[in-house]
């Protein structure tokens, strides 16, 4: 058959399958089903974005064909771009799309697949759509339905772990859903406590509850999340702990009962509960430790003979060292790249021929640990308004250049592409991995300086920040890690203009890659300097835009005499952006200066200034959204983003000020906008009524998260409109409150 040879012809990646005795075995066992498995020659994926372009790539690696599903929110995106075939399921509401398990499988049915890899979201943990695919004829490409359902119950799966003797955190997993009788369990398990809806992941429907006081609200909040996410609404509860890691471990399984680990990851860094740095393996634990959890996570996974990707979550508590299980992800999981990057195996293609009957290639035993492993997560969103998701254009988008298997980039989209309202906001995961982990977070570093994207805010220059932050770089990490260091990751919000003046009078070294082309990222990370006399740098001043004025931006080279004295040499240059989308670039007369000084347009939004033999590169890009006009300016790790209202003023809104925009700040106080784009799914109040501080007043629903909308002080609603079902646009008007 054309993929069976086409798998013989390819070199294996790092040695996969190598010993395995058969390809594509028909042979059944007691945990697969009766049907003769047939070689998969062509793939549906249930999904959409990074995930659906990643497991494209293995497939099209093992010579199979792929198919892609759409919404019409997604007719145009890069998976489909990607695909050999693509088909439209429905409307963009993943309800009506991606969510519709019927109009998948007729997809399937009717392209020829044989089969259909979920990924990861919406169906990929739900044991109905297994079982559907299985009585169509169709290979799930996941584990079995009895699995999923085992296990897609948080409140079974805790059941089924304690009778298998896996630690579990104290709490209540029972049927009850009685909102009264969910008060009294969780007064037994003593507050503070977490809510947490029974099914799904990701964080979605997850509330801390502190006191009896926020048990109602929370508890409903919960419920209302986790329906519009999953579907199913039923919560269970746990004792909070207080100081924790988020510590997980790969597994895997075939069909012969064969199940092994492929070692941990920490993702103890997140925010609004979801993971935003992920590595593998995790620092600052024994090896005692590492065999204890590992084999506890394959005893779970056993306990429900399971086959094929999954993920065993486990909580640890840094005061006592014990760990507790909480909850198996019955999927390939968004963090599976740091895995592979210190295994040296595609788990993608492990679940293809998982899925077509064939063995574990390897033992326990067998497993590599090579290195270390970081995957940071691209969002667009609004870090300062408290990691809201963002929605608009990329107007630009270069990633760091992947130039060696030590970095990945793994993306779902590309310039000129809309971030919407009805998908998750995940621009892009950046994966690295280096020889220890001090190496792999210096690379980890210098790519995230590299990541450029306008047209939506991202959390890059927070990651950045993460990235850098003394106690990131020793290890020392645990769940409330954002919120511990908050003055440092978010500064004083106070001293804003302080902030600003300092930074306008800043000169930052010009003295990496980009600028250098050093032969070694090392020799950049320890030098100032190219092996040459002289060092190069550039200020960034206040640019003179005025209104009906071509976009300017004023800089300055630098550069040392090649004797070592004090003095140092300047050379103005402006770089002017036209309204008709060229770039110019100003000098001054330097011929009597005796200086080869060369500046040229690349191409696109790139240029460079040379100045005897040092190199800089500087990137703008700029466009026009909601009447303003955006210019973005990157050089080095700095990234300047500059506003201008068609008509007015240019204001400096640079991301690492973390300045409000022009539109928010014109707001009066007692004026509320939608913090997002999104769906209105509750109004708690009636216009004209009387509210105080803080009260709720409606419910937004975006990116499958939840935001409550707060009155900004105490008085009298006026100008409340909206309705529930209504869409509402970033910073469009909801309503005001007159003070009483």
């Amino acid at each position: 058959m054309a993929l069976m040879a086409a798998i013989l012809r390819r070199k294996l990646h790092g040695g996969l399958f190598l010993n395995s005795s058969r390809l594509f075995s028909t042979e059944s066992s007691s945990h697969s089903d009766k049907r003769t498995l047939q070689p998969i020659e062509k793939i549906l994926i249930a999904n959409r974005g990074e995930i659906a372009c990643r497991i494209m790539r293995t497939a099209k690696r093992l010579g199979i064909r792929t198919v892609a599903v759409y919404s019409d929110a997604d007719k145009d995106s890069l998976h489909v771009k990607s695909a050999d075939e693509a088909i439209l399921i429905g409307p963009p509401p993943a309800r009506l799309s991606y969510l519709n398990a019927s109009s998948i499988v007729e997809a399937a049915i009717r392209t020829g697949a044989q089969a259909i890899h979920p990924g990861y979201g919406f169906l990929s943990e739900s044991a109905a759509f297994a079982e559907l695919c299985e009585d169509k004829g169709l290979t799930f490409v996941g584990p079995p339905s009895s699995a999923i359902r085992d296990m897609g119950d948080k409140s079974a799966s805790k059941r089924i772990m304690g009778a298998a003797g896996v630690p579990l955190v104290p709490g209540y997993h029972g049927t009850e859903q009685d909102i009264e009788v969910m008060k009294a369990e969780a007064e037994k398990i003593g507050y503070p406590i977490l809510i947490k809806p029974t099914h799904g992941g990701g964080g979605k429907g997850m509330r801390i509850v502190k006191s009896p006081d926020e048990f109602v609200d929370s508890f409903l909040g919960a419920q209302r999340e986790a329906a519009a996410s999953f579907g199913i609404n039923t919560i269970l509860l746990e004792k909070y702990i207080t100081q924790p890691r988020h510590i997980e471990v790969q597994i895997f399984g075939d069909k012969y009962g064969n199940v092994l680990h492929l070692y941990e990851r920490d993702c103890s860094v997140q925010r609004r509960h979801q993971k935003i740095i992920e590595e593998a393996p995790a620092p600052n634990v024994t090896n005692d430790f590492r065999s204890h959890v590992g084999q506890a996570a394959v005893s779970a996974a056993k306990a429900v003979r399971y086959h094929n990707a999954g993920t065993v979550e486990f909580i640890v508590d840094t005061v006592s060292g014990q760990f507790y299980f909480m909850e198996m992800n019955t999927r390939l999981q968004v963090e599976h790249p740091v895995t592979e990057m210190i295994v040296s195996q595609d788990l993608v293609e492990w679940q293809i021929r998982v899925a077509n009957g064939e063995p574990l290639p390897i033992t326990q035993a067998q497993v590599p640990l090579s290195g270390h492993a970081f995957e940071a997560r691209i969002y667009a969103e609004n870090v300062p308004r408290g990691f809201l998701p963002a929605t608009g254009v990329l107007h630009h988008y270069h990633p760091v250049t992947v130039s060696s298997k030590a970095v990945r980039v793994e993306t779902g989209v590309e310039e000129g592409d809309t971030v919407s309202m009805h998908y998750d906001p995940m621009i892009a995961k950046l994966v690295v991995w280096g020889e220890n982990r001090a190496a792999a977070l210096i690379k980890l570093k210098d790519c995230l300086s590299k990541f450029q994207v306008a047209g939506v805010p991202t959390n890059i220059n927070f990651l950045q920040k993460l990235a850098n932050h003394g106690a990131f770089q020793d290890g020392n990490v645990e769940t409330h890690f954002i919120d511990h260091y908050k003055d440092d990751l978010f500064g004083n919000p106070n001293n804003l203009e302080l902030e600003k003046e300092a930074f306008d009078n800043v000169k930052f070294s010009a003295t990496l890659a980009a600028a250098c082309l050093c032969k070694k990222e090392e020799s950049i990370l320890k030098e100032n300097s190219c092996g040459s006399n002289s060092s190069l740098s550039i200020w960034y001043a206040r640019p003179p835009f005025r209104v009906h004025h071509h976009a300017r931006r004023n800089m300055v080279l630098e550069w040392e005499n090649e004797d070592n004295s004090s003095s140092s040499k300047l050379l103005p240059i402006s770089v002017i952006y036209q309204h008709d989308g060229n770039y110019l670039i100003e000098m001054e007369d330097i011929s009597s200066r005796g200086l080869n000084v060369n500046a040229s347009h690349l191409h696109n939004h790139y240029f460079t200034v040379e100045a005897n033999g040092v190199r800089m590169t500087v990137t703008l890009a700029t466009y026009v959204k909601d009447g303003t006009e955006h210019i973005h300016v990157w050089r080095g790790s700095h990234h300047h983003h500059f506003r201008q209202k068609l008509g007015l003023e240019l204001t400096d809104d640079d991301e690492t000020c973390h300045n409000t925009t022009s539109e928010s700040a014109s707001q009066s106080p007692d004026s509320v906008v939608a913090p997002m784009a999104g769906l209105v799914v509750k109004v708690l109040v009636k216009d004209g009524g009387n509210v105080v501080e803080g009260q709720p007043i409606l419910v937004l629903e975006a990116m499958k998260m939840e935001h409550v909308v707060k009155a900004p002080l105490s008085g009298f609603v006026r100008g409340l409109q909206v309705k529930v079902g209504e869409q509402v646009s970033d910073h469009s008007l909801l309503f005001s409150v007159k003070g009483e």
